[in-house]
């Protein structure tokens, strides 16, 4: 029915919002090489990541709805101060570091479409975003943050503006051409610590406590437990269409760069902007700009995710008032937290650090901070007498341990693949 859809478009928020800015600059650097590198060959770790991704952000955001806490907030009022300020630290770290490799990667996609100082781009960029969000009012940030979802379409526009042998990725898919390698393994673990990132499981939890607070009637589930069947039912769906369209994304643009790049014989690409400026050789100036455009909207997006995570994160943990629904004179401390993050990330680029290498470290230290988190968050959702009647049901709590056991797999693969490379 035409008049169920805004209803329907009100349901899609904090899920929709996390599962779009899994796809940075930085993620669209990882699924670029992989697919320059291996083809279609490992298009079946997104379809495999897609459960694990929707059980732990549902986790995330029940953890948010239920306690009127996000995750670092629980941590500090159930669990001992060291296991808080150690998270939050290796968070903001990790969030900092990514944030200068997405600044530098939006740079250098408007570089590549207009000229001009990449520089001065990476400052403009931060000043944006850093200025949405601190004066935006809430309501109206989180519709500009909705629009930009749509810059993702772009990557879909790239793949079927190419050939692509469909027959070939669904095979890929179904019986994928598994290898033992170190390339593939480490491939393997890059793809699965780029789709589940500790940012995402911060911001999801919080934008729930955040909805809760400015939407009227809404109270934390162990308070109003009369409010749990609906709000776990948007919840779910909203979780579940937000990580589908962060994986699709992702997944086209592995099968772009395999059908162009890997195709041609690109198979070494370590940046989005490298990517995007292979493709005009191969794919023509039309999905070279549609791709270049697509890093600018994605940073855009993904660039306030790990501003604003890591200043939730920090604020909850030191107990000060946190929340983008605040006006900043209400909460100066965590805006100058996310003005404060969005000058480091910027300061990186002007830094003789090789931004290349900052994305390996960010990627490494996302995937360590996942695996404890992802163990808190577990035990946490597990106990009565924080989450009361509403302990995990038994089909997350499965799903749950799944994930963070991959996690765990992952980090140990990609020290293992660390020192066979040394």
């Amino acid at each position: 029915m035409p008049g169920d859809r805004p209803k329907l478009l009100n349901m899609l928020g904090p899920g929709l919002i996390t599962g779009a800015s899994d796809d940075d600059p930085s993620g669209i650097a990882t699924y670029s090489q992989v697919g320059a590198q291996f083809g279609f060959g490992l298009a079946w770790t997104l379809v495999l990541s897609y459960p694990l991704m929707v059980a732990i952000q549902e986790i995330s955001a029940r953890i948010g709805r239920v306690t009127g806490f996000g995750i670092a907030g629980n941590l500090r009022r159930h669990y001992s101060p060291w296991l808080a300020g150690s998270v939050v630290v290796l968070l903001l770290l990790a969030n900092v570091i990514n944030l200068g490799a997405d600044l530098g990667a939006m740079a250098a996609g408007l570089q590549l479409l207009i000229h001009g100082p990449a520089l001065l781009y990476v400052a403009l960029f931060a000043v944006l975003s850093g200025l949405l969000q601190i004066f935006v009012s809430y309501q109206r940030y989180v519709s500009i943050l909705k629009y930009l979802c749509l810059a993702l379409f772009s990557y879909v526009m790239c793949a079927f503006a190419v050939h692509v042998p469909w027959g070939e990725v669904g095979l890929a898919i179904v019986w994928p051409p598994l290898s033992s390698s170190a390339d593939y393994l480490m491939a393997v673990v890059a793809v699965l610590g780029t789709t589940i990132s500790p940012y995402l499981f911060f911001w999801q939890a919080e934008e729930e406590v955040e909805d809760q607070k400015v939407r009227p009637g809404a109270k934390p589930l162990v308070r109003a437990p009369e409010q749990a069947k609906g709000e776990f039912s948007r919840i779910r769906l909203d979780t579940w269409v937000g990580m589908a369209f962060s994986n699709l994304v992702a997944l086209f643009i592995v099968i772009t760069t395999a059908a162009t790049l890997h195709a041609k014989g690109t198979t070494d690409i370590q940046t989005s902007a490298q990517a995007a400026e292979a493709l005009r050789a191969v794919a023509g100036p039309f999905t070279f700009a549609v791709f270049a455009a697509g890093i600018i909207g994605t940073g855009l997006l993904a660039v306030p995710v790990l501003a604003g995570s890591a200043a939730y994160a920090v604020g909850e943990a030191l107990h000060w008032h946190v929340g983008l629904a605040r006006l900043p004179r209400r909460a100066k401390a965590f805006y100058a937290t996310i003005a404060g993050g969005m000058v480091l990330g910027a300061a990186l680029n002007f830094s003789a650090i090789d931004p290349i290498k900052a994305l390996y470290w960010s990627a490494v230290l996302n995937g360590v901070v996942a695996v404890p988190v992802m163990a808190v968050m577990m035990h946490l959702t597990m106990r009565p007498a924080i989450m009361e009647r509403f302990t995990l049901p038994i089909g997350l709590k499965v799903m749950g341990w799944i994930a963070t056991g991959a996690m765990a797999a992952t980090v140990v693969a990609m020290g293992w693949s660390a020192f066979a490379f040394w």
